[in-house]
């Protein structure tokens, strides 16, 4: 198996707008919480709580996607230089690492995704209902 120096690159731009898309996502979900907070103590309502726990889990999902997309570019790089310098085999396995976390953060993407619609199931479920 060979590998190009230009193979690498190939991730730099899905990687790029992966993480741009956590962090647009990350965001969001804090200035939720930050609102939700508010409500909650003027409120003191429970199911509040519980929505703010749930964001809190998805807030910690996301940072792990975004350490794993950063890892991913991270190796991607690392590849580069290891096959800038000759070391061929050892570029193989690193961007193999490197396509390992962008499948691992593609996948933990995929399971906050899942609680996302879970909860908007939940919220819209007496709606759905009548």
């Amino acid at each position: 198996m060979t590998l190009t120096i230009e193979t690498p690159t190939l991730l730099f731009s899905a990687c790029s707008l992966i993480l741009l898309a956590y962090t647009n996502r990350f965001l969001t979900i804090a200035q939720l919480i930050r609102g939700l907070k508010k409500t909650y103590l003027e409120k003191e309502n429970q199911s509040i709580l519980l929505e703010i726990k749930n964001l809190n889990l998805r807030l910690s999902l996301i940072r792990y996607m975004q350490l794993c997309g950063v890892l991913c570019l991270f190796l991607s790089v690392f590849t580069m230089l290891l096959l800038y310098v000759g070391l061929i085999n050892y570029g193989i396995y690193f961007f193999g690492a490197s396509l390992l976390f962008l499948l691992v953060s593609l996948g933990i993407s995929f399971w906050e995704i899942s609680i996302s619609v879970h909860a908007l199931r939940l919220h819209l479920k007496d709606l759905i209902e009548e």
